[in-house]
């Protein structure tokens, strides 16, 4: 009796079977066969047996521009610091001691003015224009006159709050003009106009943000006669005491690289 059981089990299961193991119908696609990720060692998601579907198809969209845009500028290197000028004009009293021929030394006084630019570093320049008299030499009712212009370099020996040291080389012209003595033992008169070269320094404290003083020694080659008539080269010393008025202040530029 349990063998026929059997054999009418197996007779009613064996339809059930054969219809799960039945290929699909033809309109259906086959299932893709995936493997699992510990067999093939592969990662979760990621099949290589089977056929990559085609990328979407991308529509572009367009992007609405912002009514202002801020554009950041390209870092560059800092830009070195610029300086700008100052100028300054001074005005004063000059002595000058001329050599006169067979009579020693004779003071000359006058007015000096010069123009300067300070760059704001070690040098800058400078233009000199003097002139100075004495009124009657040798008691003849003659004077003598010596005016000088003059421009060169200008360095920085010291630049302080308050005082400041400079030392100049000025090359230029001076004419020399009044009597001198002669050979014979009385007086000849003429005038000299010879290139002039000027060396020195001063000494400049300020008094205020636009007003300082001014103390200048130069020794100034210039050229005169001698008592033979023939023209001779001679060094003259001058001291100049002016007061200084600054037009501008050498300072750094503030532009700055943002």
């Amino acid at each position: 009796m349990r063998t026929v059981w059997k054999t009418a089990f197996a007779f009613l299961i064996w339809p059930i079977s054969v219809m799960a193991q039945a290929p699909p119908p033809p309109d259906q696609p086959n299932p893709p066969l995936q493997s699992s990720p510990v067999a093939n060692g592969s990662t979760p998601g990621l099949d290589t047996t089977t056929t990559p579907s085609p990328a979407p198809i991308q529509i572009p969209v367009p992007v609405q521009t912002p009514a202002l845009l801020y554009f950041r500028p390209i870092k560059q290197a800092p830009i070195a610091p610029a300086y700008f000028p100052g100028f300054n004009l001074s005005a004063g009293y000059s002595v000058t001691n001329l050599a006169m021929p067979s009579s020693g030394h004779v003071a000359l006084t006058g007015m000096d003015v010069s123009v300067a630019a300070d760059g704001g570093r070690r040098m800058g320049a400078k233009l000199d224009l003097s002139y100075t008299l004495a009124p009657n030499v040798f008691n003849s009712g003659h004077r003598v006159d010596v005016f000088s212009y003059l421009f060169g370099p200008t360095f920085s020996l010291w630049n302080g709050n308050s005082l400041s040291t400079y030392a100049h080389v000025l090359a230029g012209g001076a004419r020399v003009a009044g009597p001198f003595p002669n050979g014979s033992g009385g007086l000849s008169a003429g005038h000299v106009h010879y290139p002039a070269l000027d060396f020195g320094g001063s000494a400049e404290y300020r008094l205020s943000p636009a007003f300082g003083f001014r103390v200048s020694i130069d020794c100034l080659h210039a050229h005169f006669f001698n008592s033979s008539g023939a023209i001779r080269g001679e060094n003259v010393i001058r001291v100049v005491n002016s007061i200084v008025y600054y037009i501008g202040e050498p300072r750094r530029s503030r532009h700055r690289p943002e």
